[in-house]
């Protein structure tokens, strides 16, 4: 049996991260982790992925990018030898290779069984992120055999699809960024949209980072939202990282040569059956980046200096066929894949403790789980906006660390 004050699962951003403010608050903790520092961008990305945020914004307590590259965009080797110096830079505690079997509670803390052995610790937190299983429609069950179906943590680049037409499902960034990338190895593509976040990649000479980081967007408080559980639901924005500092939205997608459609809502045998909201998602999603714009445009008429800015600009409505198509025969069309991107979910199933609601998910106010000594870390919007960036790692942390440790202290009183 080892002992620990805090055991923190994961060791990402969000667990690192908590593991410097503890350390700070010199409070003994241990990281688990199942494979290596940064196991998940090292093991279940696809090889052309970069973040979807500037350099600049890779930001962790005491420690930020030195590259000299601020404005690029990290590739998947380059995010984790950046996460494993940080975890070196900080020593942080981290037992690699551990696999978590179960968390119980015990002697009025934790128990945690691992495959290297037990911990016993009074606080838990849970950094094992958002992003461990792929999340899949139940619709995917019913696909013909002869189609292959793929999730985004199977897939490393097209040239492990069978050669035909390929339908993706899912129009977050996970989606835009495989229906380019697919399509421009020459295969097909029929792209399924339903709700979804449309943003320039750059506005009036900046970063679009850069606008949402310099209007205070990114540091919303989840206090401030009417209702937190819809905010934590929104689609990941449609961008991408790359060099030229390409939009990734259904304009540029359609201009590739990628079929838009709407969502997928069923399948009967190899018909798809498709939703006709399209043309009303996407009307959303160009007002709200309208109604984002202005806001940036309102911000600039503040500053001193405005002449340092570019002009306002406006961008070109989403444009459809006229009659988007209500079904297509994936056989018939040569569809021979269908990628779903769809969204990740954790997994808990190792956790055995009294923390979850109807569907699975822990429940919590900012982190702060609905037992006493458990805490979660790196979901969307946790605390702020930004929670599930790099960039938002730390100062949810260090909230979480204050009330980890002011907890302490009153026990100990």
């Amino acid at each position: 049996m080892r002992y620990a004050t805090t055991v923190i699962i994961g060791a990402g951003q969000a667990g690192l991260a908590m593991s410097k403010h503890l350390a700070d608050r010199s409070i003994d903790h241990a990281l688990i982790e199942r494979g290596e520092v940064a196991n998940s961008w090292r093991n279940e990305r696809w090889d052309s992925l970069r973040l979807l945020t500037p350099n600049w914004q890779s930001r962790l307590p005491g420690y930020a990018y030195r590259g000299n590259d601020p404005d690029g965009f990290m590739t998947m080797p380059q995010v984790v030898d950046y996460l494993t110096n940080y975890s070196g830079t900080i020593s942080a505690p981290v037992e690699t290779n551990t696999n978590v079997l179960s968390v119980t509670p015990a002697n009025g803390g934790f128990r945690v069984h691992t495959d290297r052995g037990v911990w016993q610790c009074r606080k838990l937190v849970v950094a094992s992120g958002a992003c461990n299983i792929a999340n899949i429609p139940a619709v995917a069950s019913e696909l013909p055999s002869g189609i292959a179906s793929v999730t985004p943590m199977d897939y490393r680049n097209p040239g492990q699809l069978a050669d035909g037409g390929v339908l993706v499902v899912g129009a977050s960034a996970t989606g835009v960024q495989l229906a380019r990338e697919i399509r421009q190895s020459g295969r097909p593509v029929t792209f399924c949209a339903g709700e979804h976040v449309r943003l320039p990649r750059s506005y009036r000479g900046r970063d679009i980072q850069w606008w949402m980081d310099r209007t205070g967007l990114l540091d919303m408080d989840y206090r401030q939202v009417d209702n937190i559980g819809r905010a934590r639901r929104v689609p990941s924005l449609q961008l991408a990282g790359t060099p030229e500092r390409r939009d990734y939205d259904l304009n540029a997608l359609a201009a590739d040569g990628v079929r838009i459609t709407g969502r997928l809502m069923s399948l009967d045998g190899a018909k798809a059956m498709l939703s006709g909201s399209l043309a009303n998602h996407c009307m959303l999603a160009d007002l709200k980046m309208k109604r984002l714009l202005r806001a940036v445009d309102a911000y600039v008429e503040t500053c001193a200096d405005d002449s340092v800015f570019g002009a306002p600009e406006d961008f070109a409505p989403t444009r459809l066929a006229s009659a988007p198509p209500s079904q297509i025969d994936l056989k018939a069309e040569g569809i021979k894949t269908v990628v779903w991107a769809t969204g990740y979910r954790p997994d808990y199933s190792w956790l055995h403790l009294p923390v979850f609601d109807h569907k699975g998910r822990i429940v919590h106010d900012g982190g702060v789980v609905n037992m006493d000594g458990v805490y979660v870390l790196g979901l969307p919007f946790l605390r702020r906006r930004k929670s599930s960036l790099i960039d938002g790692a730390g100062a949810d942390a260090a909230d979480l660390a204050d009330h980890l440790s002011a907890s302490l202290v009153l026990a100990a009183a």
